[in-house]
């Protein structure tokens, strides 16, 4: 296996100080990085070991922050917080552009070769850093189809990728079908899979407390889709290398 480093990075946003995880691969060149985002409940080991595995795979990786350190593991205290947030463009960018900068102030960073992914919440907010025109090579979101602001989808400069489950009462079909139709009316490069009989959050493992209702863990598609962020990855990094 890949020797990797790792670090805890901190760093201010929406008025928190955000707690940061930084994966390095091997050597001392600069990589392609990846910004990669967690569902709504915040940063865990989940996302953690995602950076790591990023990581071994040769980029540099930042799981970034939701909520200040914290992991919100209460239903309805994650929704207070998260509601207003994704009906806040201006607040998901300021919470985007925050750990990019950070990702784009290690040292090891491509500043020209960097993707942003995101799970649920941290999905949105890689959408948005697009429809602020940031200069991405890949967004990938899984969970997280949010539609914006009206005509702004046309500052996305690299391909889209959006993953979700056929199932997902909270992405449900009228989601897709707005984000897609918002995707190309702007023109972008676009992908969406749909993985047949998953819930929201199919991707992330069991947790050990209460999660809302429509969420649950599909082992096979959870597999299928962290492989087709790694192909997306691969296409838009390292592609030219």
């Amino acid at each position: 296996m890949t020797t990797i480093t790792t670090r805890t990075v901190e760093y201010l946003a929406d008025g928190l100080t955000m707690i940061g995880h930084l994966a390095l691969p091997a050597g001392a060149d600069r990589r392609p990085a990846v910004l990669l985002g967690p569902e709504g409940m915040g940063l865990s080991d989940v996302e953690r070991r995602r950076a790591d595995a990023l990581a071994e795979l040769g980029y540099v990786a930042l799981a970034f922050d939701l909520h200040g350190g914290r992991y919100l593991d209460d239903p309805e205290e994650m929704l207070a917080r998260c509601l207003p947030l994704l009906a806040d463009p201006d607040r998901m960018r300021d919470i985007g552009h925050a750990a990019l900068d950070t990702l784009r102030a290690e040292p090891r960073t491509d500043p020209y070769r960097i993707a942003a992914v995101g799970y649920g919440t941290g999905g949105a907010i890689a959408l948005e850093l697009g429809r602020a025109g940031v200069d991405l090579r890949a967004i990938g979101t899984v969970n997280g189809l949010v539609t914006g602001r009206p005509g702004e989808a046309a500052r996305i400069r690299c391909p889209v990728w959006a993953g979700v489950g056929s199932e997902d009462p909270i992405m449900p079909p009228a989601q897709r079908e707005a984000f897609t139709a918002e995707m190309q009316a702007a023109g972008v490069d676009w992908r969406l899979t749909v993985y047949g009989g998953a819930l929201h959050a199919f991707h992330h493992p069991p947790v050990d407390h209460a999660a809302l209702p429509g969420v649950g863990h599909h082992p096979q598609h959870a597999q299928r889709a962290w492989h087709d962020v790694v192909d997306l990855l691969t296409e838009c990094l390292t592609s030219a290398e």
